[in-house]
């Protein structure tokens, strides 16, 4: 890697644009990629602005700007390529960044979600690194970015290498702007992330409302550690030993047990699950679902590399997965407009389940990766 190595950073919403801004404030040489014209001429003219906790707005300007990566050709290779891009456009992004990139340059996935395996598919595993983002924002106005929540990076790979001197490389760079810790179990960190995405931001889309009130319902909170389970279940047989979120955030003990299923509602083991999860929901009670945020600005969610993560890959273990199942066709379903986001289609999930409706298919007829397209189609699961 050169001593002041060219980023490349595609995708400037909430996170990308935090991220470019921390970084070129701390003197790395960052060029942005947006995909979108407008955010890209608001970079050019007043760089990228950002709004942090405490209020005050910042801006920082960038090395260069374009809308497309084919517009940076003249300006030769980068040396490391973050992505900070929807999970939905991960393969299209690598295939036209490739041309831009050095030869051993890393390619940081920033996705929610479990980008590296997918990305591994189009560059390799040996370019991938997985970073797992711990900070929350949103994207107020285009290049204009607003931080909801502190937090650090955690970064590694899916498969260990001796000596891996590029990761320890790219954690010291993405440290000059962001805290970023190298972990060595990195799909334990992206399993538990993918848990609290699974939960929050799906049922958010679904039930239309802030995290605080809805995890103020029971029955919401009953749906989290529903999934969870499947979740979990699914972990299992891909031997992930998930890491506690944010250091005490436990998925594995607070997903539903079997011995949960069988006691009354107002079981010691129980309660204290509820008593977890109405801390969380107070804790971020404001907190919006990004997922929602999407469908609402007409763009296509994540729910397939979400819930449907869990749906596909529970599929090629032979673990049933009906809930999460039953939760991608309603955000599908709320796309499509069959259906409305509200705290009513949400409890018809929940009746769904409780009276043993949403059922599960036979193992081998869920969706996976290579199966027919119409198949996927039909079972709102894209690959």
């Amino acid at each position: 890697m050169a001593s002041e190595p060219k980023v490349l950073l595609v995708g400037c919403g909430g996170i990308g644009g935090i991220t470019a801004a921390q970084l070129a404030r701390a003197g790395c040489d960052v060029t942005v990629v947006t995909g979108n014209p407008e955010i890209s001429r608001a970079i050019a003219t007043h760089g990228v602005r950002v709004r942090d906790l405490d209020g005050k707005d910042w801006s920082q300007r960038l090395a260069q700007t374009a809308v497309k990566a084919g517009d940076l050709f003249s300006h030769g290779r980068y040396d490391v390529c973050l992505v900070a891009t929807k999970l939905t456009t991960l393969t299209d992004v690598l295939l036209e960044v490739q041309p831009l990139l050095s030869p051993s340059a890393p390619i940081v996935c920033m996705q929610n979600g479990l980008p590296e395996s997918h990305a591994a598919k189009v560059v390799g595993n040996r370019s991938v690194m997985g970073c797992v983002v711990g900070f929350g924002a949103t994207l107020l106005e285009p290049g204009f970015s607003q931080r909801t929540s502190s937090g650090g990076l955690q970064l590694g790979r899916l498969v260990a290498y001796e000596k891996d001197t590029e990761l320890t490389q790219v954690a010291e760079l993405l440290g000059r702007g962001i805290p970023t810790k190298v972990v060595e179990n990195l799909q334990g960190v992206r399993w538990s992330k993918l848990a609290i995405n699974c939960a929050t931001s799906t049922l958010g889309a679904i039930g239309g409302d802030t995290l605080g009130h809805l995890l103020s319902h029971r029955f919401v909170r009953r749906i989290v550690l529903e999934v969870w389970r499947e979740l979990c279940a699914v972990a299992e047989c891909e031997s992930i030993r998930l890491t506690k979120v944010a250091g005490t955030i436990d998925i594995a003990k607070l997903a539903l047990s079997d011995d949960d299923k069988q006691r009354s509602v107002g079981s010691l083991p129980l309660l204290l699950k509820h008593s977890i999860l109405l801390a969380i929901g107070l804790k971020f009670r404001r907190m919006r679902s990004s997922m929602a945020v999407a469908i609402e600005r007409g763009r296509k969610p994540e729910i397939d590399w979400l819930n449907g993560e869990i749906v596909r890959r529970g599929a090629q273990h032979g673990v049933p997965t009906p809930l999460n199942r039953e939760l991608v066709s309603v955000v599908h379903d709320i796309v499509a407009k069959r259906a409305h986001p509200g705290l009513d289609t949400l409890y018809g999930v929940y009746l769904r389940l409780t009276s043993g409706q949403l059922g599960s298919l036979p193992t081998g007829t869920q969706p996976v990766a290579g199966q027919p397209e119409e198949s996927r189609k039909e079972l709102h699961i894209e690959p």
